[in-house]
């Protein structure tokens, strides 16, 4: 997704060392291998099992990638261990849930086949949507709502939700699709399913994703060596938002007041606006309408 405008922005060196911190199917990550000479590297991860092993089959014998396993929130973590810290020539975020995770019904990520209400990226880590959904109060249900889905019906949507679990617990996709449609009457035609709220602030909550996300980006200034840049895909609001106000911010979550008597020295630098899919792009895969990307570099 992306790609021609992700290259363009990485502005890639055939001798660089890239990491792509959400792998995938290995789609950026392939382009950028095509892009390296025989010095190149690329070191990526991915916290889905399933992503690393279908990695490892298509790229086996490519000794310009690293694959391993796991959370962009440990990015820095993963860049020690390598040896890569400061060296970095670009950093590429591709943010939200995979097509192949949200194609699988077992995944539990898409209410559009059902399926075990699970939404985790790593299977083997945490709770799933249906604990969660199991445990949680019916508050803390709907402010994850309102929070991480913009859901205008999340108080009603919250209470449906408790009023079944006492009844039976909530283990499907199908289930609870239907129980939030059923609490969000229909007004009008409707651009969007009632349920892709929910099931968006659910998988936020359950993969704590915004907040890996900012702790990969409060590590990316150090990771990338002086020049080295920064790529960052969102697909919604909440995370563009995010991503937006680091970089205005220059690589900081906050900047002091303007009469601050010691200048704050930027860690990032935005390079270039917002870039969108293009229409062929959109028209080819429907999903990518909602693609944003945002490019920084760390000033040389």
């Amino acid at each position: 997704m992306l790609l021609a405008e992700v290259l363009d922005g990485l502005a890639v060196r055939p001798d660089g060392i890239y990491v792509d911190a959400t792998f995938g199917r290995g789609g950026h990550a392939a382009a950028l291998l095509a892009r390296l000479g025989p010095s190149g590297r690329v070191y990526a991860l991915d916290r889905d099992p399933q992503a690393l092993a279908a990695g490892r089959a298509r790229f086996s014998g490519e000794p310009r990638l690293v694959l391993a396993q796991g959370n962009f929130a440990d990015l820095a973590a993963h860049c020690r261990a390598w040896g890569v810290t400061g060296r970095l020539a670009g950093l590429l975020l591709d943010l939200g849930v995979s097509s192949p995770q949200l194609d699988d019904p077992e995944r539990g990520f898409s209410f559009r086949r059902d399926g075990p209400l699970d939404m985790r990226m790593d299977p083997g880590a945490g709770p799933s949507a249906a604990e969660w959904l199991a445990q949680a109060s019916e508050r803390e249900i709907a402010e994850a709502l309102w929070r991480y889905g913009e859901e205008r019906a999340a108080r009603r949507i919250a209470r449906r939700i408790v009023e079944q679990r006492r009844r039976a617990p909530i283990v499907r996709t199908g289930e609870l699709a239907r129980l939030v449609e059923a609490a969000v009457p229909a007004r009008g035609p409707q651009r969007i399913h009632p349920a892709t709220r929910t099931f968006q602030a659910l998988r936020i909550v359950v993969n704590d994703e915004l907040g890996a996300l900012r702790a990969a980006l409060d590590a990316a200034p150090e990771l990338l060596a002086p020049g080295g840049r920064l790529a960052v895909i969102s697909f919604h609001s909440l995370e563009d938002r995010l991503v937006k106000r680091f970089l205005q911010n220059r690589g900081h979550w906050t900047l002091p007041p303007r009469d601050w008597p010691v200048a704050v020295p930027p860690r990032l630098e935005p390079v270039g606006g917002l870039r969108r899919p293009s229409e062929a792009e959109c028209a080819a895969n429907p999903r990518a309408r909602s693609a944003r990307l945002r490019v920084a570099r760390r000033p040389e």
